[in-house]
C-alpha cells in the first residue's frame, strides 16, 4: 500500500491567528494632537482675529488729577473664514463573498478597519500638506555648509548646534507674540537622528535611563508635546508597484498651540470639524454600514468633514531639510 503523501494529511488552508495585513496604528497619525480641535455646527462660517499689534502696543499714559484716563482700542477682522469639506470612501461586502470567507477572514470587520485607515491616511496628508511646509513667520532652510540668512546648519552635521537652535527659535517666537512655543512636530528620519546625535545624548547622559525617548526630549527642548508623525502613503496608482514614503521627511515645526481652542488665546493652527450631521464625532467623522441591495452587498462608509486653517503665522517656526 503506497504511502500517504504530505498532502493527503495535511490541506493547506488559512491560518486563524497571524495574516499579513499592513494595519498602520492609529498612533502614527498626529493630526487631531497637534492643534486643537474646533467642532462647529456650520459647515462654513467665518471667525474673529485679533490685532497683535493692537494689544500688546504700551498705551497707557500717567493720568493727572481731574483728568480724564487715556483711551485705546483693538481692530477686529472678521472676514478669516473656514469650509469643512467632507471626504468619503467606502467598502462593499457581497453576500457571496461574506458567505464563503473562511477563517480567521472577517470581510466587515476588514472593510471597516480598511475604511478607517483611509480615512486617517487622507486627514493626515492633508493636515501635513497645511502646516508642515513654509507658510510659517519663520521659515529656514537646513545647509551642510556654512549658514546665511533663513538657514541653519544640519542636525545630522558633526558641528550642529540643536539646542541652541530650538531655544533661539523659541524665543524669537516669544518675542514677537508673547507666546513660547511649546509643541515640537518631528519627522521620523530627524527623530532617528536626534537618538543618535552627540550632543543630545551627552545632555541627557545623566538622566535616570540615558536613553533618548520622545518624551525626554520633550523635556529637554521644553515643550509639552513631541509629535512624530509617523505615517506612510503608497503614492502609486492601483495596480502598479508601490511607491511608498513617510509622509513627513526632513521636516520640524515649533509652534504654540494650546490644550484647548479659546475666543482670546491664540493659537499658530485649528482644525475646524463640522459635526452637523448625525453621528459625526469631535472630528467631524463617522463610519455607517447600510444594505446595497441593488449589488446584494453592505456597504461600509467612512466620512469626514473639516478644515486645517492656519490661524497665526507668527506663532510658528519651520525647518526644512532639517538633515542631508
Amino acid at each position: 500500500m503506497p504511502q500517504p503523501t504530505a498532502g493527503d494529511v495535511h490541506v493547506n488552508r488559512l491560518l486563524g491567528n497571524i495574516s499579513t495585513a499592513f494595519i498602520q496604528k492609529q498612533s502614527a497619525f498626529i493630526a487631531a494632537e497637534a492643534f486643537p480641535v474646533v467642532p462647529v455646527d456650520n459647515k462654513s462660517d467665518r471667525y474673529p482675529a485679533y490685532s497683535k499689534e493692537d494689544w500688546m502696543r504700551d498705551e497707557a499714559q500717567e493720568r493727572a488729577p481731574g483728568t480724564e484716563s487715556s483711551g485705546g482700542s483693538y481692530e477686529i477682522d472678521t472676514s478669516p473664514n473656514f469650509l469643512c469639506r467632507k471626504y468619503s470612501i467606502h467598502k462593499d461586502i457581497d453576500d457571496d463573498t461574506r458567505a464563503n470567507q473562511d477563517k480567521p477572514l472577517d470581510a466587515d470587520r476588514d472593510g471597516t478597519l480598511f475604511v478607517s485607515q483611509k480615512m486617517l491616511l487622507k486627514r493626515e496628508r492633508i493636515w501635513a500638506s497645511t502646516y508642515m511646509t513654509n507658510v510659517w513667520g519663520s521659515n529656514l532652510t537646513g545647509v551642510s555648509g556654512t549658514p546665511g540668512a533663513g538657514e541653519f546648519k544640519q542636525w545630522d552635521n558633526s558641528t550642529a548646534t540643536i539646542l541652541k537652535n530650538v531655544e533661539d527659535w523659541k524665543e524669537l517666537v516669544a518675542s514677537i507674540t508673547g507666546y513660547e512655543p511649546n509643541v515640537l512636530i518631528c519627522a521620523p528620519d530627524v527623530l532617528a537622528t536626534l537618538k543618535v546625535s552627540p550632543e543630545v545624548k551627552d545632555t541627557i547622559k545623566y538622566t535616570q535611563k540615558g536613553v533618548v525617548t520622545e518624551n525626554l526630549l520633550a523635556e529637554l527642548f521644553g515643550v509639552e508635546k513631541f509629535l512624530v508623525p509617523r505615517g506612510v502613503v503608497n503614492t502609486a496608482a492601483k495596480g502598479k508597484a508601490g511607491a511608498f514614503q513617510r509622509i513627513v521627511s526632513k521636516k520640524i515645526l515649533l509652534c504654540y498651540a494650546p490644550e484647548k481652542p479659546s475666543l482670546l488665546t491664540p493659537s499658530a493652527g485649528y482644525i475646524f470639524s463640522w459635526k452637523g450631521y448625525f453621528g459625526a464625532d469631535r472630528f467631524g467623522s463617522r463610519i455607517k454600514k447600510f444594505r446595497m441591495e441593488n449589488v446584494e452587498s453592505d456597504r461600509i462608509e467612512g466620512e469626514m468633514a473639516f478644515d486645517c486653517k492656519q490661524v497665526a503665522a507668527d506663532l510658528g517656526v519651520y525647518g526644512a531639510s532639517v538633515i542631508a
